[in-house]
């Protein structure tokens, strides 16, 4: 599917995801539910102009970035639209992230606004007083302190606003995605990206339609949950619910059968935690769901089974990318394939090559490339590694795979080191600096292992400075230590001391004798 066939060259994609919705009659339709909340489509279009008025009014033009740090509140519908629909540019930003981390958001992107929640304060605080370009912060869900409060700017701005006459190939907003070494890339996504996604995956696999009501564990700031719970449900007038909280197996059970979705979005390691909940099946009524999807790591086939025979739900597994945007494989309703990714997704195409770029036979390992409309522009002021990435109009995942005599894709690993826990991307490289940074770490190497669910979590091998002061209490220490000083997500489950590491002749660790 190519966007120019059926969009045209001037086109605000806020105009097709909300204003859209009213134009065609569903204002009052019931568009997010939070916290006891509901928003209808007319509100939040509503809440969109009013968002992109109090930019508009603070000096935020076309192309300004505006750092969107919000948990899954209205407030983020309001920033994410609004900065669009002024032809801005939101940058969608992981909540779960330290102080340093945001501190590179704003220096690299050079954000000009940024809307924040309250709560990720106590740790945003620090990066937003000493960023270079910030000018203004918006402070949403709680007191602003120093800042501007989102809510009074916003009720003070006008209710009615034109789209900026943007073009259906400039950037809408861009999504970090992290690396193997090095910073995070912003992915640089373009008008018609969320349009491509919605008219292929949402609708014809997943076949959304106006009388579903979604629920994504995975959150808004991911690119699997912003088209999950944010564009897919309003490219149909559908709804979605929105839980700003942490989804734990319980959380999750609990607003699966108190808000009765229609279709739910996890994530392996989640469906893992819920399956171990005792008695969940005869606790939590799961009747209104038609659908479980899954995707941010490879889903196994014995997860697929158990959650099946226990619920007699499919659990439907897909893989996507930032640089993509959403899935781009896929199982299809009533035809999954346990333990594979599917086939590719209506209007994309995927291949396998080998390290030269030519098509590998069937059965064997090689490079997943992908094309199709909804991939990135280029990554942010990473000339160098965009060229690593794009292939014309193909892009290298960086995973591995092979496919099977009917056309199914199974999943092997990845082309370089980086981890896939709980759905978010660690890299080793990252928890390994961690780690010498603690006074009784000399060197550290950190690989992925399986846990019992057959799901990836780091590993750490660690030679210590006094191989005498080894102990299990040293080893939950370390593992506390990499938590306060990194995203909590990124600590090693495991840790290993090692009289030393296996390395190359060149001092290079091999990790793949760790991994052995």
């Amino acid at each position: 599917m190519i966007a120019s066939e059926f969009l045209p060259p001037q086109f605000n994609v806020a105009t097709w995801f909300v204003d859209r919705n009213i134009d065609e009659g569903r204002g009052a339709a019931p568009a997010f539910h939070c916290d006891g909340r509901t928003l209808t489509y007319a509100d939040v279009q509503d809440l969109a102009n009013r968002t992109g008025n109090a930019l508009l009014e603070l000096g935020v033009g076309m192309e300004d970035r505006v750092l969107v740090l919000c948990l899954d509140t209205p407030a983020f519908l309001g920033a994410f639209w609004g900065a669009i629909k002024i032809g801005a540019v939101p940058i969608p930003t992981n909540t779960l992230l330290r102080a340093q981390d945001y501190r590179y958001f704003l220096d690299d992107s050079r954000a000009k606004a940024a809307v924040v929640s309250a709560p990720l304060l106590a740790e945003a605080g620090p990066a937003l007083e000493g960023s270079r370009w910030l000018q203004h912060v918006l402070i949403a869900d709680g007191a602003p302190g120093r800042y501007l409060s989102f809510e009074d700017r916003v009720a003070k701005a006008s209710p009615r606003l034109d789209a900026a006459p943007t073009f259906r190939d400039e950037p809408a907003f861009w999504l970090y995605s992290s690396g193997s070494t090095g910073f995070p890339k912003g992915a640089v996504h373009l008008h018609h990206d969320m349009v491509v996604c919605a008219e292929t995956y949402a609708k014809q696999v997943i076949g959304y339609r106006a009388s579903d009501r979604v629920y994504s564990a995975a959150k808004l700031f991911f690119a699997y949950g912003l088209g999950n719970a944010g564009y897919f449900p309003m490219a149909v007038g559908a709804q979605s619910v929105l839980f700003p909280g942490r989804p734990t197996p319980e959380s999750v059970f609990e607003i699966l059968s108190t808000q009765r979705p229609t279709l739910f979005y996890g994530v392996p390691t989640l469906y893992a935690s819920m399956l171990a909940l005792k008695d969940a099946d005869k606790r939590y009524d799961l009747s209104s769901l038609r659908l479980c999807m899954s995707a941010g790591e490879a889903l196994p086939e014995e997860l697929y089974t158990r959650w099946r025979d226990r619920f007699g739900l499919e659990l439907i597994d897909c893989i996507g990318t930032t640089e993509i945007l959403h899935c781009f494989l896929s199982n299809v309703p009533g035809r999954s394939r346990p333990g594979s990714s599917g086939k590719a997704v209506p209007g994309y195409e995927a291949i396998i090559v080998d390290d030269e770029g030519r098509p590998v036979p069937q059965g064997e390992i090689g490079n997943l490339r992908v094309k199709g409309d909804s991939t990135m522009a280029y990554y942010w002021n990473k000339h160098e590694k965009t060229k690593e990435t794009l292939y014309g109009a193909w892009i290298q995942t960086g995973d591995k795979y092979w496919q099977d005599a009917e056309g199914y894709f199974f999943y092997a690993g990845r082309a370089d080191d980086m981890l896939k826990v709980g759905g978010i991307w660690v890299s080793p490289i990252e928890v390994e600096a961690t780690l010498i940074k603690h006074a009784a770490v000399l060197e550290a190497a950190v690989v992925g292992r399986e846990d019992d669910d057959k799901l990836v979590k780091p590993h750490a091998f660690v030679v210590l400075k006094e191989p005498s002061s080894a102990s299990p209490a040293l080893a939950d220490e370390m593992k506390g230590f990499v938590k306060d000083k990194i995203a909590p997500y990124k600590y090693p489950r495991w840790i290993d001391f090692v009289p030393e590491l296996p390395k190359t002749a060149t001092g290079k660790i091999q990790r793949f004798k760790l991994r052995a």
